[in-house]
Order: structure tokens, then sequence, then C-alpha cells
């Protein structure tokens, strides 16, 4: 009796707690050109039977594949993070001990510390694992860049209604969506009503801690938003970028301009960071955490994997040629790492 192998794809390679199969193969005899016996038959006919829950189960790794950039991006969140937690806890020592003028050359000690958070801030999307925003908070989801649209504020768009406005946001003017605003609406109400017409664009509307309206969208489609979202009656408009709430790079704790209220602003503003990061800490550990128990919740049950083990064998015992083509198709590419990242699955 001939072989064949029968493969499916489950996506590409993975990363460090799990892969995604290129082949992740299934062995079914097949029936011979010549005849057989019905006992034969029923044997293929059992064999192909089996075959179906190893392939249906091949979604486990699909499922472990799609985990591996959120397991990636906690990872990453939390080595950037524990750079900047120190780097924080250095500034805030050298800060206190300044302002306390117990230390002999703090100021030299403030200017590197300060330059070094810097650099750190600076490097943010390209080691933070993008998931972690200018302002040192940590989601599951892409980080976001938050802007205002310089004349559109709850003020001004309360004091119109009732209004109808239409946005668009890209270089060709894009699908245009409107929104109605009536003078009895909240301003929450105000900004949902934003947020459901800028959504479909990639876009979000909401208020920030004062209530004033503020929009976001993710870092990564920043560049192709910031000057393109047009306003019905106003065309083109202006975005401005809000920036970072730390800002070493503005502080002149390392100057002789430097003095006690400068230096105690500071002091506050690392300790806010501070509590920021430790949250996020907490939110990328638990993040990890649960990927990690998806992942081991989606590996191949024992049995399914034991019957594909056993059909394997079968036909890696068959010497001819037809048998020889599958194995050496269903083995190109899987390397020593990704049969080890398979197993770590179990």
């Amino acid at each position: 009796m001939d072989t064949t192998l029968r493969t499916t794809t489950a996506g590409g390679t993975g990363g460090t707690l799990g892969t995604r199969a290129n082949a992740s193969s299934r062995l079914v005899p097949t029936r011979s050109s010549g005849s057989v016996d019905d006992a034969a038959a029923a044997t293929t006919a059992a064999s192909a039977a089996s075959a179906a829950p190893l392939r249906a189960n091949g979604s486990a790794a699909k499922i472990a594949s799609g985990l591996q950039d959120q397991v990636a991006g906690a990872q990453q969140a939390l080595d950037y993070l524990e750079r900047v937690s120190n780097q924080l806890e250095a500034l805030k020592g050298e800060l206190t001990a300044k302002l306390a003028g117990t230390r002999n050359g703090s100021r030299l000690q403030l200017e590197v510390h300060a330059r070094q958070l810097a650099q750190t801030l600076a490097e943010r999307k390209k080691t933070g694992g993008g998931s972690v925003d200018n302002n040192l908070n940590y989601s599951t989801k892409p980080a976001t860049q938050r802007f205002r649209i310089r004349g559109l504020d709850i003020a001004s768009i309360k004091q119109s209604a009732p209004l109808n406005i239409s946005f668009s946001v890209g270089s060709a003017g894009g699908p245009q969506m409107g929104v109605n605003i009536e003078p009895d609406q909240s301003n929450q109400e105000v900004a949902r009503a934003l947020d459901r017409a800028l959504a479909p664009m990639g876009v979000h509307a909401s208020l920030d801690e004062n209530g004033e309206l503020v929009f976001s969208t993710p870092e990564s489609n920043w560049s192709s938003v910031k000057d393109s979202i047009a306003v019905s009656g106003r065309g083109r408009v202006t975005t401005e970028e809000l920036p970072a709430n730390l800002a070493p790079q503005l502080w002149n704790v390392g100057t002789e301009t430097g003095n006690a209220d400068a230096l105690r602003q500071s002091l506050r503003e690392v300790v806010q960071a501070l509590e920021r990061v430790h949250r996020s800490q907490a939110a990328a550990s638990a993040a990890l955490q649960a990927a990690s128990a998806q992942v081991s919740d989606a590996a191949t049950p024992p049995p399914d994997m034991t019957i594909a083990i056993d059909d394997f064998g079968k036909v890696a015992a068959s010497t001819d040629y037809e048998s020889l083509i599958a194995l050496t198709s269903a083995l190109v590419g899987v390397s020593r790492d990704r049969v080890l990242a398979l197993l770590g699955l179990r």
C-alpha cells in the first residue's frame, strides 16, 4: 500500500513561547492503484478519518502563533520598563540628595542621569515592544499618539450646536463621516459622538484628565493622519501632537540656573513617572502570563500527537519512492530550534 503525505499550513515561524509550523503534516495511507481487499480499504478509511482531528488541532499552532506578537511585545516592554525604572530611581535619589544638600557633585550626576533617561525615552518606539506609549503606559494594543485639532474643542463645538460636522482622513480626501451635535448633549456625549464618527478612519476622540477634547491614533498611523484630517467648512486642519509628560531633556538640573523650585518640579515628575512605570510593569507581566497560559491551552492534545507520531513512523519505515518524497517534503525547513519550540507548547 502506497502512502502519501497530506499537509496543512499553520503559518510561519514563531518566537519564544510557540512557533508556527510551516508544514504541520499528517501522514495518511492511501489506496494503491492495484486491487485491495475490503479490510485494507476499511483500514485506509479509518486512517483518513483519524487525520481530521489532528488537522483541526492545527488551529492550536495558529492560536499560539497569533499570541507571539503579544508575548514578544510584553517581554520587550518589561525589559524596556525595567531600564526606565532603574534610571528613574537613580534620578529620584540624585534629586532628593541635591535638594537636601547631602551629596557633593550631585549636579554632574544629575546631568548624566537626565541625559541617559532622555536617550532611553527617545528609543522607546524601537525598544519598547510597540505597546508602551510616550507617557510610559502599557497596553496590549499598539501604543497611540495623542493630539488635538486646533480650533476643535468642547466649548466651541457646544457653542455652535446644533451642528453637523463631517470628517475625512487621507491625502485624497478619504471617505467622509458625519456627526450631529445637539445643544443638550453633555461633554462626554459629544466626545463619544465624535469618537463613533472618527473610529472607522482609525482615529478616536475622548476627554482627557482635565475634561478637554483629545484625539488619538496608533503611533504607526500618526504620520499618515497628522497632516490629512479635514473638517467640513474648514478644510484641512492643523493637528498638535501632545508631548510626553516626562521631558528630562528640558530640565535645567545640571546647570547653574537650576533652582529649588525647578528641582522639586522635576522630582514630582520623576515620582509620577515611576508610579506609571510600576503600573505598566504589572500590566505587562499580567499580559505575558495570560498569553503563556493561552499558548499552553492551545497545545495539541497528546492523543492526537501520538496518532501523528505513529503514522509518521509507518511511512518512515517504508522505502518506496513516494514515501521518501512525502517525508523529505514534510521536513523541508524544519530546524532543530523549531522542533524544540513546538515541543515546548505541550
